[in-house]
């Protein structure tokens, strides 16, 4: 199974982040005041990240529309995707917020699956660079 994933083109694996970010993006901006009460997580939390989202999945559905993707561009979507990684596992532990038990399984397995694109767009970029050179 990891095999397969791994062997997805580096469009393939941008494409794919961009349908979940966008659903996420979506879900968080739609939902936020039906989620917030269950999740234990600020209406407005919920909704600004969602809002975060929306320039950063125009970046990542154009970068991967491209025949062949920006170096500067998925190295972008790279770090954006670590820091998304980041600042959930911070906001857990921070004390800003008191999640029920809902909202640290939806943040810490959202946290899971970015740094599983960060990776997987490393190694595709890494891929890709490899082939060309």
């Amino acid at each position: 199974m990891l095999r397969t994933i791994t062997s997805l083109s580096l469009r393939q694996i941008l494409l794919l982040d961009a349908i979940a970010t966008g659903i996420t993006a979506v879900l968080l901006v739609a939902a936020a005041e039906l989620l917030s009460g269950p999740l234990g997580l600020p209406e407005i939390l919920l909704r600004e990240a969602g809002l975060i989202l929306v320039p950063f999945v125009a970046l990542v559905g154009w970068t991967a529309s491209r025949q062949i993707p920006a170096i500067g561009a998925v190295r972008t979507i790279i770090s954006g995707n670590v820091l998304w990684v980041v600042a959930s596992l911070l906001l857990l532990v921070s004390g800003y917020v008191a999640p029920t038990l809902a909202g640290y399984v939806l943040v810490a397995a959202q946290a899971i699956v970015v740094g599983f694109f960060a990776e997987l767009q490393l190694i595709a970029l890494r891929r890709t660079r490899a082939i060309t050179a």
